[in-house]
């Protein structure tokens, strides 16, 4: 399985990712990397922040990306080189996450594709936005 080459990217071409939100999502991804910040997992602690209740991590949203780039826009055998993140609102357990990427230039002679990222909720409210450089595959020869 290899995704979209480089000549077979377009300007516009656009993927998307959906996914709602579990409480069991945000305890793993805390497990898995070590951030154990109350503000995700407690929510004693939470109901005393800013947002009253527990948020997901913006890093598991943006994972959400990842999944669009490595499996559907280039796709398998992509390189993800950079990726910058606007947190723009929470993420509550519960909310649907959607992940757009959209092709905003394709530098051909360098084998690089640059990506306008954003991820809504249900409510289509923008959480989070950004830009991402990735290196699609090659042709296979």
């Amino acid at each position: 399985m290899t995704g979209k080459t480089i000549k077979q990217i377009k300007l516009g071409d656009t993927a998307y990712f959906s996914k709602t939100v579990s409480e069991s999502d945000v305890y793993l991804y805390a497990g898995i990397t070590g951030d154990l910040n109350p503000a995700h997992i407690n929510e004693a602690h939470a109901k005393n922040t800013f947002f009253k209740t527990r948020i997901a991590h913006g890093l598991l949203t943006a994972g959400f990306i990842s999944s669009v780039l490595g499996m559907q826009l280039p796709g398998p055998g992509t390189i993800y080189m950079r990726q910058s993140l606007n947190f723009l609102a929470p993420v509550r357990f519960g909310d649907t996450i959607t992940a757009k990427v959209e092709v905003v230039e394709v530098i051909a002679e360098k084998n690089r594709v640059r990506l306008k990222t954003t991820c809504t909720n249900q409510e289509g409210t923008v959480v989070l936005d950004g830009e991402a450089m990735v290196i699609p595959p090659k042709a296979k020869t």
